[in-house]
């Protein structure tokens, strides 16, 4: 079936990513950065372009599109989704795509920081793309695979399917959101609008990896109060708050417990942001576990290593803070087998072997599960995100295209 298709990912990814979207975690607007809207209103532009009439960009960034039924046939509404934002991790401004084609697996050196050297021995993964053509950024930037593949993956798909009328599918929704990467992603987003049934992120990795279980995520805020007194006179007086948290960091566990020391199905606890002054001083913390139970059983043991600290430091307390963050998708999915019947047709149909793997973290499919749309993750091949060795396989890329065509049209 796509014999004769010249797939177009790869050249709007190289488009796409030249466009910075980077979000901002500090902003209060929606979305947390203007620029943002940029990539949004090309991408509106184009699918009109593809004859797509039902497309929409509203005020807060989120672009909505239908590609209508043509089939008679009752069929679901399937939504397809990617966030249009990149990581504030490193830099997203003039991005320099390069192509690497045919790919040998020598070093690549990026040009613009020849210290930034990309390796096989570094991402094993390159192992399987010997022959294949590769993008990188060019050594000053992240690339912004994460989440433009996945934007650029959708588009090709949608291109496919108006240019084959002839294949029969069932009402395309199609969703890019902003700030998926500040954790705000559907905040702003109206279901009504949408209207799908279940839905699928392309926000994933390796080639043939799907992603239907997250962790849960709780953050918690604790705030240590000191005794204040004029440090020249603190004598018997002065109890310092930034002491008392920086006891409570200084007594976490090291070698379990903790990101740097778990892997596969272990959750951890891990401190992200400290700040204060001798009379108070907030640590701020994110709790993460794929048993949402779990989650209490870690906090109760962090609220007692707090206590202990205050303990220690007479006439002081302490205040602590649970906010819900968001929970494992797993326990809507399995709600809904279909979706994950159906992804695995589509994944045979493309020649692929679907491998399921938890995603240690998080993703807009989190939220649109528990907001009504039941929604799993499917690869994209994006690799060292978050980072100037970011690279994007292209032949992952238009798999990934086939695997949503098959998907639309229920082949397989």
């Amino acid at each position: 079936m796509f014999q004769h298709y010249s797939f177009t990912v790869a050249e709007r990814f190289m488009r796409y990513v030249q466009v910075d979207t980077q979000s901002d975690p500090a902003s209060t607007s929606f979305p947390s950065t203007e620029k943002q809207k940029n990539l949004s209103k090309l991408l509106a532009e184009e699918l009109r372009a593809m004859g797509i009439k039902e497309v929409e960009i509203d005020e807060y960034g989120y672009v909505y599109a239908t590609i209508p039924a043509n089939t008679k046939e009752l069929l679901p509404v399937i939504c397809f989704c990617s966030h249009v934002d990149t990581a504030p991790d490193c830099s997203g401004f003039q991005v320099k795509p390069i192509l690497h084609t045919n790919y040998q697996g020598a070093d690549i050196i990026l040009p613009d920081d020849s210290s930034q050297v990309i390796r096989m021995a570094d991402y094993p993964y390159l192992q399987q793309q010997i022959g294949r053509d590769l993008i990188t950024a060019s050594g000053l930037t992240l690339l912004g695979a994460d989440d433009k593949s996945g934007v650029a993956i959708i588009m090709d798909m949608a291109h496919y399917l108006m240019e084959h009328p002839e294949l029969t599918h069932g009402t395309i929704k199609i969703l890019f959101t902003p700030d998926e990467e500040v954790g705000r992603g559907t905040d702003k987003l109206d279901m009504n609008k949408l209207g799908a049934d279940f839905g699928y992120t392309l926000d994933g990795g390796e080639l043939g990896t799907y992603e239907d279980e997250t962790f849960s995520a709780d953050g918690v805020t604790i705030s240590f109060f000191g005794i204040s007194a004029h440090p020249g006179y603190a004598k018997d007086k002065m109890v310092n708050a930034l002491k008392m948290a920086a006891s409570l960091i200084g007594n976490l566990p090291a070698t379990e417990w903790c990101p740097e020391a778990t892997e596969k199905r272990t959750g951890f606890i891990h401190p992200v942001h400290i700040e204060g002054i001798a009379e108070k001083a907030t640590v701020e913390f994110i709790i993460r576990d794929f048993e949402t139970g779990q989650l209490t059983v870690y906090e109760e043991r962090l609220r007692k290593m707090c206590e202990d600290v205050v303990c220690q430091y007479p006439g002081t307390h302490f205040t602590f803070e649970i906010k819900e963050q968001y929970r494992n998708m797993k326990q809507v999915l399995d709600q809904y087998p279909e979706v994950n019947e159906r992804a695995l047709k589509a994944y045979k149909a493309a020649g692929l072997t679907m491998r399921k793997e938890p995603i240690r973290g998080g993703t807009d499919g989190s939220r649109l599960s528990f907001m009504g749309l039941p929604c799993a993750n499917i690869f994209t091949g994006m690799q060292a995100i978050h980072s100037k060795h970011e690279w994007v396989s292209v032949y992952d890329m238009q798999k990934a295209v086939e695997v949503l065509v098959n998907l639309s049209c229920n082949l397989g």
